[in-house]
């Protein structure tokens, strides 16, 4: 994944009020920014900005329904985010696992 993407998308995410709009997109499918505010604290056009930040992840994907959109996760960027931190992980286990068996050797030495 793209540094610049891996960015965005950590980026929006990083909000919490995002973080809650992508959980109930999840969980209940398809909305309207409207229906999505009246379960969040915050007003419409406050999920609207929220929902265009997320959209320019590439988190959430819009299609318009007559007069509105109907917001819907996109799983792809969600899906390499978990990737990349699984490869991160990975890394930091590998230089773990030698900074183990360094210090193991080290004391067996002694």
């Amino acid at each position: 994944m793209r540094r610049d993407r891996t960015d965005a998308i950590f980026s929006a995410l990083a909000d919490p009020t995002r973080r809650q709009v992508i959980r109930a997109l999840s969980e209940q499918g398809p909305a309207t920014a409207t229906s999505l505010a009246a379960n969040l604290p915050v007003t419409r056009q406050a999920v609207t900005k929220h929902l265009g930040t997320l959209a320019d992840a590439g988190l959430v994907t819009a299609t318009r329904r007559g007069r509105e959109k109907l917001y819907q996760v996109s799983p792809q960027p969600l899906t390499d985010a978990v990737s990349w931190m699984a490869e991160l992980g990975a890394r930091w286990d590998e230089r773990l696992a030698a900074l183990r068996e360094h210090v193991v050797s080290t004391r067996r030495r002694r």
